[in-house]
């Protein structure tokens, strides 16, 4: 373990009251806490408005570990709906906007929800289920729904709801919220974390890498119901009093560059995928876009290519912090420092938590050797919800086995190979994808690579290059085979694509991560 101050927190803590109601008598109340438009909200009227939520709840007959499925677009009302659950010891549970009603069939009977708040624009995907189907929810209660029959409008509810409300008096170690894994691999798991998860990951990554204070301002693609986003545009800055600037719309390049532009962020988060968008987006009118505010720019969901740091850095003169984390984690594990970047690497072990690369026998690897990355951190969740044998396999005592292959360099540095079932073995020996999709990735004619498995004619694995090529750029036969050329001219022969096929865009979750188990059932059809 590296060393950082322990955090200590009291048996009695609702996150709530550290994250909302603590900035009131601390001064903070006139301060503007969040920033969506043409809205602002200070810290005082954020106060009264989880109050009042927290109170309308209770009227809805919500209880101490009830749960309360959150269908929100990145607005005030998501903070409102999160910490107002929390503070009367219920339990939110956001999920992600661009499902399908199937989806939401699933997570609200899993979820055993009886109350749901859902902004209006996506009261569709549940209106579309059939009532029979939800066998928990009872209540929807909409924002911006006006006189629509059959839901609760949330600004009537919070307005007719005093604004006077004491926390629960939760344990630290009480559930607070649960968060569904991004169902890049699979069927989504609800991940429940604790009252004092939060706190971990504010005070050991947002204080103890980002230097965050209460004069930032910060601006996440990621949205919030994605753990990542949850703590880049939400628990971050309501940690030390600094601004959250939202955006409610698609993360497009130009909505972007508006919003940077506009509010001026200094800690800008996004996604590998977003910053190649980004960076495919010409000047507007031979006028570059000004990102002289940003102090940092951070990256995270997956590993973010050197090309992409590089490019970066040389065209806005801003310094990609490349990171992992995880929902299981809720955010930041291993991360880059400033001014210590190691473009291509994710960095090295956050202060306060340890990591081990081990084998499939869990005997720690030499270094320099390629394995499985176990973590130990405070801010991880305490279980799976209703998924007893997952648990077991994924957390053991303190540590939990995030499913990625990594390797460590003699620096500390280390380097991500890759998802646990996403290494390919050829000829006997391990491939890693990551290390194929950066090379292609430097290729002029190529905007994203990923390289997944397929079965040859005699059921022998080989890598298959897919391929999203730049605009103005077709995807021929000659292409392919300098594709595979280019390869070979930077890696080893058994490295080569067996196979190159082009996609005019990638299966992603709804924050930019690749679903490369989709991508698998494509090249195998």
């Amino acid at each position: 373990m590296t060393s950082a101050p322990p955090i200590v927190l009291p048996d009695e803590f609702n996150a709530a009251a550290y994250f909302i109601d603590r900035h009131i008598p601390e001064g903070r109340g006139a301060k503007v806490a969040i920033e969506c438009g043409d809205i602002h909200v200070s810290y005082r009227q954020l106060f009264g408005r989880v109050n009042q939520l927290g109170n309308g709840l209770r009227s809805l007959g919500v209880r101490i570990e009830d749960r309360v499925f959150l269908l929100l677009l990145d607005t005030p009302e998501f903070a409102v709906s999160f910490f107002g659950a929390i503070k009367i010891g219920a339990i939110p549970v956001p999920v992600n906007t661009l499902l399908k009603p199937a989806d939401y069939t699933y997570l609200l009977n899993n979820s055993r929800a009886r109350v749901a708040i859902v902004s209006q624009s996506l009261l569709f995907h549940v209106q579309a289920i059939p009532k029979h189907r939800l066998r928990y929810l009872e209540t929807i209660i909409v924002v911006g729904a006006g006189s629509l029959a059959g839901v609760v409008p949330f600004e009537e509810l919070t307005q007719k709801s005093s604004s006077a409300l004491d926390p629960e008096p939760t344990s630290k170690d009480d559930a607070a919220f649960w968060l569904y894994s991004s169902g890049s691999t699979g069927q989504p798991k609800a991940c429940v974390h604790l009252q004092h998860d939060m706190v971990v990951s504010a005070e050991r990554y947002a204080k103890g890498i980002l230097n965050i204070s209460e004069n930032d301002r910060c601006f996440s693609v990621a949205k919030l119901f994605f753990a990542y986003g949850l703590g880049n545009g939400l628990y971050f800055p309501l940690a030390v009093g600094a601004t959250s600037i939202l955006l409610p719309g698609p993360p497009k390049p130009q909505n972007v560059f508006e919003v940077i532009e506009r509010h001026r962020p200094t800690l800008f988060f996004s996604v590998p995928s977003n910053y190649a968008k980004l960076l495919s987006n010409p000047p507007l009118d031979g006028r570059e876009f000004d990102l002289s505010s940003v102090r940092h720019a951070i990256s995270a969901g997956e590993a973010l290519p050197a090309t992409v740091f590089h490019r970066f850095k040389e065209r806005f003169g801003v310094e990609i912090l490349d990171a992992i984390g995880s929902t299981e984690a809720l955010h930041m594990m291993i991360s880059n420092r400033p001014g210590a970047v190691r473009p291509g690497s994710s960095g090295t072990i956050i202060p306060g938590f340890e990591a081990r690369i081990a084998d499939d026998n869990n005997r720690t690897v030499a270094q320099g050797e390629t394995g499985n990355l176990l973590v130990r951190a405070d801010s991880v969740c305490a279980y799976y919800w209703n998924q007893h044998e997952k648990t077991k396999d994924t957390i053991e005592g303190h540590w939990i086995r995030t499913g990625d292959k990594y390797y460590q360099d003699e620096d500390g540095y280390f380097w991500y190979a890759g998802r646990s079932d996403d290494m390919l073995k050829v000829s006997g020996m391990w491939i890693s994808p990551i290390e194929i999709e950066g090379v292609l990735i430097e290729h002029p004619a190529v905007q994203e690579a990923a390289v997944v498995a397929r079965a040859d004619q005699d059921g022998l694995t080989k890598p298959v290059a897919c391929i999203v090529l730049r605009d103005g750029v077709s995807g021929t036969p000659e292409l392919s085979r300098e594709l595979q050329d280019f390869v070979v001219s930077r890696l080893p022969v058994f490295k080569r694509p067996h196979a190159v096929e082009f996609f005019p865009e990638f299966p992603k979750t709804a924050t930019g991560k690749l679903q490369r188990f989709k991508l698998r059932t494509a090249v195998n059809r």
